[in-house]
């Protein structure tokens, strides 16, 4: 599913570069809800954001930054509301696609903690069953130092297949 909509997103033309799926949904065998993060990475923020209608055009709600500076956030709902596919579009050069694609590595090659976080994540939703946000906000510290390991080890791993 991932990479049917990554391929609808070939729409945007060369301002476009890669797609990459991030989330829990592209780990193997991680606990997720059934929505799809996809991870487009754009030459220029700026010619995204005059692209904006053909974003829209293609079903997305645009909901800009939403949150995190230098994302553009956009969503896809079915028919009946129920959120399908979301859109975390930055600049090919922005730490915070470094930060999506070393957690989504780490966690693809630590499988302990895969499991730790699927842990997490059940401990967060058990706190906060109905607000998506409370959740959200439970699981960040653990994001966070888990984040800090994975982004040493993605920069080594980078340096020893450059090396």
């Amino acid at each position: 599913m991932a990479a049917d909509h990554a391929k609808r997103l070939q729409a945007l033309g060369p301002a476009l570069l890669t797609v990459h799926h991030i989330g829990s949904t592209a780990v193997p065998n991680l606990i997720a809800k059934p929505i799809i993060d996809l991870m487009p990475l754009v030459a220029s923020l700026a010619d995204l954001d005059h692209q904006r209608r053909s974003v829209e055009a293609l079903g997305y709600d645009w909901h800009g930054e939403y949150g995190i500076a230098g994302r553009r956030y956009c969503a896809l709902n079915d028919a009946t509301g129920r959120r399908m596919v979301q859109l975390h579009f930055f600049a090919a050069d922005s730490r915070h696609a470094t930060r999506h694609l070393a957690f989504r590595d780490y966690l693809r090659v630590h499988p302990d903690v895969a499991n730790a976080y699927a842990a997490e994540k059940r401990r967060a939703r058990d706190l906060w069953p109905h607000d998506s946000y409370a959740y959200t906000d439970e699981k960040a510290a653990w994001i966070q130092q888990v984040e800090g390991a994975a982004l040493l080890w993605f920069g080594a791993s980078i340096g020893q297949k450059s090396g």
